[in-house]
């Protein structure tokens, strides 16, 4: 077999094998779960001293199963709805489909906020004035587990945007991602080695997807394209060195919170929708949430996400692509330098979790 195949399986297992058996799962999960809700109903409560790191797990692990489930149902009901599949690509289509994603998302964050003690604030952000009508470029920061969740429900529910995303291609092992995705303006995109031949990479599907915006719509690019971590930066910014990009890679060294940007998918967008609005979003949080491990020390996580968002004035954005990439480093220091005032609080019990893991990392 391929290494694509093992990387994803094919469409037809993903629909007849995958989809089904999440359901099935979560029928079997049900029993379990009811009996559990309760007990983490009387449990586990912002009164309870403790940190009830199984419980938790446990009980997020099993509301998403369910979650999954039932957007898997949901989605299959929509697709028999529209034609059995014949109008899913239709405007009334895509409507419903963005509806299912923001019930979704309002009943997930209702959730995580609840278990994992999640407060989240959005500053100086009103779409409505800023590009009434017109699509917008959302350029956001990536740093910690599930922060383009976050953007993305903010998009949906708190603005009613219509988002259209780029993702990896290994996503769509989720039944629920996988389905509803690919039936609104999103592209996975693969890794080059494991790329079909013809198969747009991530800069042509950021382009297309620009094209596609219509005035509620919102592209959301992260242009370090991975979670901004120690190591990857110092691997970026060595690229910069090699490939001659000398000013740059010193302007990246100067922004320890941030991974120098990619600008391909950015200028691509901009060049493929010179209307759009660009929106530059940081966000602080979750930068102590880099793996399995971090989050597991940190149950409950007890944080403040805090999103910031600044408007790209259009009369300062150059026209010549090298001066470009220059304006985008421009504002990846901006980002950098809010994100440093902002730091969240770290307690002195945490400060020393935080030591003792970076020494294991040290031997």
């Amino acid at each position: 077999m391929s290494a694509r195949w093992w990387r994803l399986p094919p469409v037809w297992v993903r629909r007849a094998v995958l989809a089904p058996g999440i359901v099935l799962l979560a029928f079997v999960w049900l029993p379990f779960a009811a009996w559990l809700a309760v007990a983490v109903a009387a449990i586990v409560s912002f009164a309870l001293p403790g940190r009830m790191r199984v419980t938790r797990v446990i009980w997020l692990a099993g509301f998403y199963l369910l979650w999954d489930a039932a957007a898997v149902v949901v989605l299959a009901a929509l697709w028999v709805w529209h034609g059995f599949g014949f109008r899913i690509r239709s405007e009334a289509s895509e409507r419903h489909h963005y509806a299912v994603a923001r019930t979704m998302l309002r009943l997930l964050f209702f959730q995580v906020r609840w278990t994992l003690r999640l407060e989240i604030e959005v500053q100086d952000a009103d779409l409505d004035a800023i590009a009434q009508g017109r699509p917008i470029i959302v350029v956001c920061r990536h740093a910690g587990p599930g922060d383009s969740f976050v953007i993305v429900d903010a998009l949906l529910n708190r603005f009613s945007r219509e988002p259209a995303i780029v993702l990896k291609d290994t996503l769509q092992w989720d039944p629920a991602i996988d389905i509803l995705l690919n039936r609104i303006p999103s592209r996975f995109i693969s890794p080059r080695g494991v790329r079909r031949p013809g198969a747009p990479g991530g800069t042509e599907a950021v382009a297309g997807l620009a094209r596609e915006l219509d005035g509620s719509g919102a592209l959301v690019i992260f242009p370090e394209g991975a979670n901004a971590t120690p190591r990857r930066r110092e691997r970026r910014i060595a690229a910069l060195r090699e490939a001659g990009h000398a000013e740059l890679a010193d302007r990246a060294e100067a922004m320890p919170h941030v991974m120098p940007p990619h600008p391909g998918g950015v200028l691509a967008a901009m060049e493929a929708r010179p209307d759009a609005v660009v929106i530059v979003v940081a966000h602080t949080g979750l930068e102590r949430l880099s793996t399995v491990a971090d989050v597991w020390r940190e149950l409950p996580v007890d944080k403040r996400i805090v999103l910031k968002g600044w408007t790209a004035d259009p009369s300062e954005i150059p026209a010549d692509r090298e001066e470009r990439e220059a304006w985008l480093y421009t504002w990846w220091e901006r980002v950098d330098g809010w994100i440093d005032a902002h730091q969240p609080e770290v307690s002195g019990v945490a400060r020393a979790r935080e030591s003792a893991a970076e020494a294991r990392r040290a031997r």
